[in-house]
Parts: structure tokens; C-alpha cells; sequence
């Protein structure tokens, strides 16, 4: 029917905000045209064809007139499929098939079929949440069940078909809503007795976990950082429902749909990665640094990345949050993750081997250590050698007779779950003292929770003599030894965790021409 006018609500993703769109439809008298106006992108524009097919296959008529379907704000741009179901309730309506305003108060997601068909639409959770805000009636596909079940409740509604969102529309028929279920649980993770030797390495691990410590881990081909680097994941306490939604929010800016319960992520990127995956992607979605957000990412081959990227990771490693910034828009990420990174000690690996079969000249090794830069190498709180491990260790645990090789008595060797009882003890502690982890303190909340005693401060100044620490890396120190009096349960730092975490910086011990 010409000069028919309908507007249906929807939302276009925007990181991890979630704008409202209004679906504007207008049939007006002329040849068959149909015009999809309001920066519609490439899928959108698609849609077209999708809604018009999906309208006809559902048992309506597809109007013969010129259709104009304005997507407002006009300036911002809209992307996905979400739109598809928003288009054709405004067209159904717009037409007289359906009740005028049968979509007040509700907002439309969902990609259509040429069957009519509701198939699942990516980007959706942030959307889901602002409407949960508001007192909109939700309509999903029922492949978004995922999503609409954290935000579960009397108003948020899946459906199949749109046929069925028709038929809800009119009044003949409703659609079940989205249950709740339990987002956060326990998972099957590496348990850290399974690493063989290496026990400064484990104990500097155990710190890390419980100050949310970034670390670099440096050692020979091997020597078992990866391994070390995939346990951390277990130490750590579970998420609580606020953090796994942020968690489950981010995942789906990107895109992605993780498994019922969401964990810890535990994100590995390759050497190879572009500035774009790792900070954020052309089209603003979240990139690793974001995905990583609550959970450890784990930069593997460290000085083999590329400069661009490892000069972004400063900031980020301050404050916590990412701005990734594009042609047309700009997005704020939270960047709240834990580093874990790896290097070999020189180009070849082998530096220092008893065997001697390392090559490399002093040149070579100041040049690989120096594509690291010091303003990053200063951000890391923990810089752990780690030494190959010895054959006795090795071979722990395999020998039935609970004999190591040579005879040796096995060393005993703690689990994670009893590591991570410590780890949770201290971050109780911490977040009653000062309400953040330890790695996060600033400079104010160092002077009041890391005073040090006469004694541990002629400790500092002659480290900071002797090694050249600048104020950062000094203030690094300080988080550290709190850290290491949290796990011991004191409530005052103590010479023996200041010099614990002097220990735990060994790249500031290196030779000048090293760094």
C-alpha cells in the first residue's frame, strides 16, 4: 500500500557498545525499486535480496512499489545481518500485513534465509545487554540461545521462523523465552606437577598469579616456558559472573562464540601476528590484547615479533585499557591481561650450554636482546632465566620403583590446586587492603602498602646503584616484594621478599651492552 510508514528498532554493533538503529521502511508509488539507505555496508546492502525472498517463502506478499528502507543515525556504519528481520517486520507492517506499530517496544535481531528461516547472528551479546537496560521486548533467533540466556528474563524472546515472529507480532501466538544457565565452571587445565624441575621458575609462576605480575620467561629451546606459560591458566581463581560476562562480551565483538562456560582465556598468538590482530582488527573488533582481558596472554618467541607490535603493548600494560582507533570510528577496549612471554637467551638458543655449541658473537646477542626494547623490557615485572632441565628431574616420576635416575629420591612436586590455594589466600588479601592486585598499584598506593624497613631500603639503594634500575623498574620491585609477603600472609614487607624480588629481575643484572 503506497504511503505506508513503519519503524522497527534494532541495534548496530559498535565494539562493545551497541547504538539503537531505527529501521525506517516507506512505500511509495513508481516502478518496483527497493533503496537501502543509512551507510549500509556490503551485507547489508544484501539484505535485499534475502528479505524479500524470506517474505514470499513465509506466506506474505512482497509489495510491488517503490520500497525505502532508511537505516537512522544515518552517519553510523551498520554491518551484519542482524538486520534482516528488522526490514521485513517494517515492510510487513509498512504494507498493512501486520498490525501498524506491531513492533513498538521491541527490538529485532536476526539474519534471514531465503526460507524465512532465523539463523544466528555474530556481534550480538553487547547489543543484548544495552536492550536488557531498557524495557524493549528482545526477539532472537533461537541459535542466539547462547547470548540471550545472560541476559535471561520475561522480556527477551527466541524464535525460528519468521513466520512465527509475524504470528507474535499479531497477537495469535507467543514465543518462549531464553532461559539461564550457569556461565562460569571449573576446567579440565594443565596442572603444573606435570612440569619437571624448573622450580624457580614455578615458584616466580606462583608470585605471578597471585600479583597479576606480566613476566619473561628466558631459557633454551626446550626448558619447558611454554608448558609453564599454558599452568598459569589454573592458578589463577575462577571468574565471577561480572568478569566472565566481560569476558563473554568481548568474544563476541569478535565475532566468536566460546563453549558454555566461559574460563580464564589463555591467548597464544603467533610471532607472525599483524599490529591490526593483536591491538584490533579494520572493522574495530577486539584484537588478542582485549581477548586476552582476565586471562594470560602468552607471547611465545618474544623478540621475533615485530616492533610495531611490541610498542603497543606498553600502554595497555599500564592502564589496562586499548584504543583502537579507525577511519570512521574509534573503540575503547578493556586490556586488563596478564603477560607471559618467552625468549630464547640468543639467537641460536644454546647460550651457555655446557656443550658449547652456542655460535653466536657478543654482537649478535646484543643485537637480538635489543629488538625488545628497554621501556617494554622496564614494564615486565619478572624477567626468570630458566636453565635446561637436569636429567634426574627429567626422568622423575617415570622410574615405578619411585626412584629417579641414579637412584635419586623423586622430588616431591606440588599440584596446582594446592598452588592456586595460596595464590586465591594472597589476592584475598590484597583486595581487602587495597581493592586492586598488586600489579596494578600506582605510585600513591606504593608508598602507603610496600613501606620497607631500615634494612631493606639499603638493600634497594645498593641494587639500584649496582644495576642502574630506573623508577619504574624500582617500582617494580616494590609490587613484587608485597607480592611475596601476601603469599607468606605478612603484613609487612620484609628483607628476604625484597631481595626475592630483586632476584626475579635478571635482565637488570645483564651487561649493559646486553640490554
Amino acid at each position: 500500500m503506497a504511503g505506508g510508514v513503519s519503524t522497527v528498532v534494532s541495534r548496530a554493533p559498535v565494539g562493545l557498545a551497541a547504538p539503537l538503529v531505527r529501521v525506517e521502511v516507506h512505500l511509495g508509488c513508481g516502478l518496483p525499486a527497493f533503496a537501502l539507505v543509512g551507510l549500509p555496508e556490503t551485507v547489508v546492502r544484501e539484505s535485499r535480496e534475502r528479505v524479500r525472498s524470506a517474505i514470499v517463502t513465509s506466506g506474505y506478499e512482497f509489495p510491488s512499489g517503490r520500497i525505502t528502507v532508511n537505516l537512522s543515525p544515518a552517519d553510523l556504519p551498520k554491518a551484519g545481518g542482524r538486520f534482516d528481520l528488522p526490514i521485513a517486520i517494517g515492510i510487513l507492517e509498512a504494507s498493512g500485513q501486520l498490525p501498524r506499530s506491531a513492533a513498538r517496544g521491541r527490538e529485532l535481531y536476526g539474519e534471514l534465509a531465503l526460507s524465512g528461516e532465523l539463523r544466528c547472528t555474530n556481534q550480538l551479546l553487547p547489543a543484548l545487554i544495552a536492550g536488557a537496560r531498557t524495557e524493549h521486548e528482545l526477539i532472537v533467533p533461537v541459535a542466539n540461545d547462547w547470548e540471550a540466556s545472560w541476559v535471561a528474563g520475561p522480556r527477551v524472546k527466541l524464535a525460528r521462523h519468521l513466520r512465527e515472529v509475524c504470528e507474535a507480532l499479531r497477537g495469535v501466538a507467543q514465543l518462549p523465552g531464553a532461559g539461564a544457565i550457569a556461565h562460569t565452571g571449573a576446567a579440565a587445565r594443565l596442572d603444573i606437577a606435570q612440569v619437571r624441575g624448573q622450580f624457580t621458575a614455578k615458584r616466580a609462576l606462583e608470585i605471578a598469579a597471585a600479583g597479576g605480575h606480566a613476566m619473561l620467561m628466558i631459557g633454551p629451546p626446550g626448558a619447558g616456558k611454554t608448558l609453564l606459560a599454558q599452568c598459569l591458566p589454573g592458578l589463577l581463581p575462577p571468574l565471577d559472573e561480572h568478569d566472565a560476562l566481560e569476558v563473554a562480551s568481548l568474544a563476541s565483538a569478535a565475532g566468536q562464540r566460546p563453549g558454555p562456560h566461559i574460563q580464564r582465556p589463555f591467548r597464544s598468538p603467533q610471532h607472525t601476528a599483524s599490529i591490526a590482530a593483536i591491538t584490533g582488527g579494520s572493522s574495530c573488533r577486539p584484537g588478542e590484547l582485549s581477548l586476552a582481558h582476565h586471562g594470560v596472554l602468552f607471547l611465545d618467541e618474544l623478540p621475533e615479533f615485530s616492533r610495531n607490535v611490541l610498542e603497543a603493548l606498553r600502554e595497555p600494560l599500564e592502564s589496562g585499557v586499548i584504543v583502537v582507533g579507525r577511519a570512521r570510528r574509534t573503540c575503547e577496549y578493556p586490556a586488563g591481561f596478564q603477560l607471559i612471554a618467552a625468549m630464547n637467551p640468543c639467537p641460536c638458543g644454546y647460550a651457555g650450554d655446557r656443550s658449547g655449541r652456542c655460535r653466536c658473537t657478543p654482537g649478535q646477542l646484543a643485537q637480538y636482546r635489543r629488538r625488545v626494547s628497554g621501556p617494554l623490557i622496564d614494564r615486565i615485572d619478572m624477567h626468570v632465566e630458566l636453565a635446561p632441565v637436569p636429567v634426574e628431574h627429567l626422568m622423575a616420576g617415570s622410574d615405578p620403583t619411585g626412584e629417579s635416575a641414579g637412584g635419586l629420591a623423586r622430588p616431591s612436586v606440588e599440584t596446582s590446586a594446592a598452588i592456586a590455594e595460596r595464590v586465591a589466600a594472597a589476592r584475598r588479601l590484597q583486595m581487602a587492603r587495597q581493592g586492586m592486585l598488586n600489579a596494578r598499584l600506582g605510585t600513591v598506593e606504593i608508598g602507603t602498602v610496600c613501606r620497607l624497613d631500615r634494612e631493606s631500603r639499603a638493600l634497594v639503594a645498593v641494587a639500584i646503584d649496582r644495576l642502574g634500575l630506573s623508577a619504574r623498574a624500582y617500582h617494580r620491585v616494590l609490587k613484587l616484594a608485597r607480592t611475596c609477603a601476601d603469599l607468606a600472609a605478612q603484613p609487612q614487607v620484609r628483607f628476604s621478599d625484597v631481595s626475592e624480588a630483586i632476584g626475579l629481575r635478571a635482565l637488570d643484572r645483564a651487561p649493559r651492552e646486553e640490554r
